[in-house]
């Protein structure tokens, strides 16, 4: 296990004393879906610090299997590390809701934003196929996942309802479920033909070809559950809590939690590597926490411009 846990005052971020030209600014939908907003965003200002890597050692870089995450908070705004580019954020837009989402494309060239009312802010070559922020919805948004073809997206509200957009197939929903607990999130399979909901207390809600591999919803955990992220080959699922512990099923492998330390903010996401062999989790504070072949690629802790920002999403 690898923990960065950078104090604020070394927030790590790299500000280039060249200027960078971005070629036709980003395009951001708005909730509703009024017209591209334009701007010009400082790239180098969104970029994440990691310590350079000991030649040999566990965290040499394999220039083989590129590694990125995206980091998102409630502001809108976006800082990248590694092999991901910044192509914009919400920070500067008039929000309506807080920004609670994130999910990007499958070259990682772009991603959506997602607010607490359905309305969606697209940037790089993500494209903006509709959003439920003009929509009176029985629950507010909580989440959303791209589809694999990245020409459309899910979007999930807390009651469970499900809306779909683009390519994204509707394979059902427990909004006309009574829940024990809230739903928090989804992942999508690789076929893009089923998704799985998960709740606060761990239970597994399961739609179209996702199967169901085991859940919590039925233990007494010590922290609620608070993000999901699904094998790469489907056959499987970690689930984290608010303290830092794993759970893991199907073909998922336990590579180490945050359960046993203490933590300056609690855990919010989590994500996997590409390989399947690794995941991050991201605390509310910034702060990176990396196992198996995950590798640390800054932290946004005291990254952000805003005064005790709230991240939410971390995206690979």
């Amino acid at each position: 296990m690898n923990v960065r846990r950078p104090k604020r005052a070394l927030a790590g971020i790299v500000v280039c004393m060249s200027v960078l030209l971005v070629s036709g600014g980003v395009a951001g939908a708005a909730a509703g879906g009024p017209a591209p907003v334009t701007a010009a965003p400082d790239p180098s200002a969104h970029h994440l610090v990691a310590p350079a890597p000991a030649p040999g050692g566990p965290h040499a870089l394999d220039v083989s299997s590129p590694q990125g995450y995206f980091l998102q908070d409630t502001d809108g705004e976006v800082f990248v590390g590694g092999a991901y580019d910044y192509y914009g954020d919400a920070a500067d837009l008039p929000l309506a809701a807080p920004v609670i989402g994130m999910a990007a494309t499958p070259n990682k060239q772009g991603y959506w934003l997602v607010a607490q009312d359905g309305g969606i802010f697209s940037f790089g070559n993500a494209a903006f196929h509709g959003s439920t922020g003009n929509l009176k919805l029985a629950a507010p948004v909580i989440s959303m996942a791209a589809t694999p073809s990245g020409h459309g997206y899910f979007l999930v509200a807390e009651d469970g309802g499900i809306f779909t957009f683009g390519d994204a197939g509707f394979r059902g929903s427990t909004g006309g479920l009574r829940l024990k607990a809230p739903v928090l999130g989804m992942a999508v399979t690789p076929t893009g033909n089923g998704y799985w909901l998960f709740a606060q207390d761990g239970g597994i809600f399961t739609f179209g070809d996702a199967a169901f591999f085991g859940s919590t919803g039925a233990l007494k955990l010590a922290a609620p559950v608070v993000s999901m992220v699904a094998t790469p080959s489907g056959h499987g699922y970690w689930m984290v809590a608010e303290d830092g512990g794993v759970f893991t099923f199907g073909d998922a492998t336990f590579y180490g939690s945050a359960a046993a330390l203490p933590l300056d903010a609690p855990i919010v996401s989590m994500a996997s590597t590409p390989s399947g062999h690794g995941y991050w989790m991201l605390a509310a504070d910034g702060g990176i926490f990396t196992y198996g072949d995950a590798r640390f690629l800054g932290s946004g802790v005291g990254a952000s411009a805003f005064f005790d920002p709230f991240f939410y999403s971390i995206v690979s």
